[in-house]
């Protein structure tokens, strides 16, 4: 969603439609029509069958009926996505390093009922037998194997290559915001052998919001994974490759079981991934950053933030977001911060201090949870664009010497339409900057600072203020 068209004042999501191991919605629903029922009951006849009408078509039509709400329900809320990764299995290699030091590798395909290869078998040797999630009836001989974790483990095979992030994006997370982004950590090789099977698996407590299997190409008969949310609803994937040379890929959701049932023939082979959320903004779903600031840049801020107990700083922002101040908040352009400004909001942030953005303009500052919104004077022609009208922002560069509290840097309104500014700044929510107890740390040194414009009517005439963010914060 581009910056342009977020909403001011977006409410957060119902807490019911969020889960433990993922916090945000996975979909939205939309009627475009509302029904009003009157408590008025008015008799309904049923309907005539009509004439030689046969039974089979009546039942195709009842077979419909309800098949249809099942696949509406399937597709309103997905919770798995699967694939294939186009690679030639003879040019993919494992790689693994047993408790002996020694290292190993096992070339593909596989088949072991044919010829196992040696170092299939020390892989094999090298493996644990998985526990049952629950205390049932499972024989140990039954019991499916996996490389113990902390062994080294790589192969030739590099999901990031292939787009499969994106479609478990667009798939599984379509609500997903601007600025998060899905990241992989290798988990598990698991292998299950002729006539075993995997028991179902406890849901990992690592903060992964999916996991991807990727079934190698080894030959093997049966044995599905099978996929089971948390309202029982079942999905079947058998690991088999394509004609064309091909092995597949399957992601679920964290707050899914998954087991394997009994292979048949042969061993199925794969390797796991947990998905996990990352952000360039911390301050959205997941205050978890891809990035960090340097020591250098931390070292830096130490002592102006030392210097400053007890005070409220403020920080002018210098990146361009291109939106309308008169449209969105100013903490709406945290996901989006970048350059300059996202490592001092990152920084700050470590620091344990909770920064906020908010609009300032001509001595005056917005709260923040308000808008730079004004309203046209009585004497403004209505056909000329409102104030709500979106306008690309120009170029920043040096902040120029504001002769009066109101300057675009190309002209200086007269005392009139300074002073009629100033009430609608007012009227808008604005107080000045003079009374409040921020120190504004940029005065001390000019230097590039954003601008943005908010349009608006004066004297039927096409005016825009320049307004700047201020990041603020307190340092106790």
């Amino acid at each position: 969603m581009p910056p342009s068209t977020m909403s001011p004042r977006s409410s957060p999501p119902s807490s019911s439609r969020y889960t433990d191991a993922l916090p945000f919605p996975r979909n939205t629903s939309m009627s475009e029509f509302e029904v009003e029922h009157s408590s008025v009951k008015v008799p309904v006849s049923p309907p005539k069958p009509r004439k030689g009408r046969a039974s089979s078509e009546r039942d195709v039509e009842v077979a419909l009926r309800s098949s249809v709400p099942a696949l509406l329900a399937a597709r309103a809320r997905p919770f798995t996505v699967s694939g294939r990764i186009p690679i030639d299995p003879t040019a993919l290699k494992l790689f693994f390093r047993t408790r002996s030091g020694i290292t190993y590798s096992v070339d593909f395909p596989v088949d072991i009922d044919y010829d196992i290869p040696p170092g299939m078998e020390v892989l094999i040797a090298a493996c644990l037998p998985h526990s049952p999630a629950f205390d049932d009836f499972a024989q140990p001989q039954n019991e499916s194997l996996f490389f113990p974790q902390d062994l080294p483990l790589t192969s030739t095979l590099e999901i990031a290559n292939h787009p499969i992030l994106d479609a478990m994006r667009n798939t599984l997370f379509p609500t997903l915001p601007v600025g998060h982004y899905l990241t992989t950590l290798r988990d598990k090789l698991e292998i299950v052998l002729s006539g075993s099977n995997m028991p179902v698996q406890l849901r990992p407590n690592d903060n992964r919001v999916a996991t991807i299997v990727v079934t190698l190409p080894s030959r093997f008969r049966g044995g599905p994974l099978v996929v089971r949310n948390s309202e029982g609803v079942e999905e079947r994937f058998f690991g088999r490759g394509g004609k064309s040379g091909s092995i597949e890929w399957t992601a679920f959701m964290a707050d899914c079981d998954h087991h394997v049932e009994t292979v048949q023939k042969g061993c199925r082979v794969t390797v796991s991934y947990a998905v996990h959320l990352k952000t360039f903004g911390p301050a959205a779903i997941q205050p978890d950053p891809l990035i960090s600031p340097s020591d250098q840049f931390l070292d830096l801020l130490s002592p102006i933030l030392n210097l400053s107990r007890g005070r409220r700083i403020a920080f002018y922002l210098t990146g361009d977001y291109g939106v309308n101040p008169g449209e969105v908040l100013a903490e709406t352009l945290v996901p989006h911060l970048k350059g300059g400004d996202s490592l001092l909001y990152h920084a700050v942030k470590l620091y344990k201090l909770g920064p906020e953005l908010r609009w300032t303009a001509g001595g005056y500052i917005w709260p923040v949870d308000q808008t730079v919104e004004f309203t046209n004077d009585a004497y403004d022609s209505p056909t000329l664009p409102q104030a709500s009208t979106p306008l690309s922002v120009l170029d920043g560069g040096r902040l120029p010497p504001m002769q009066g509290p109101f300057s675009s840097g190309a002209s200086e309104p007269g005392e009139e339409e300074e002073e009629s500014l100033r009430t609608r700044v007012e009227k808008s929510g604005a107080i000045p900057l003079s009374d409040t107890d921020i120190v504004l740390l940029n005065d001390m040194l000019r230097g590039p600072v954003a601008k943005q414009r908010v349009p608006f009517v004066q004297r039927g005439e096409l005016e825009r203020l320049v307004v700047n963010v201020l990041m603020v914060l307190y340092v106790p």
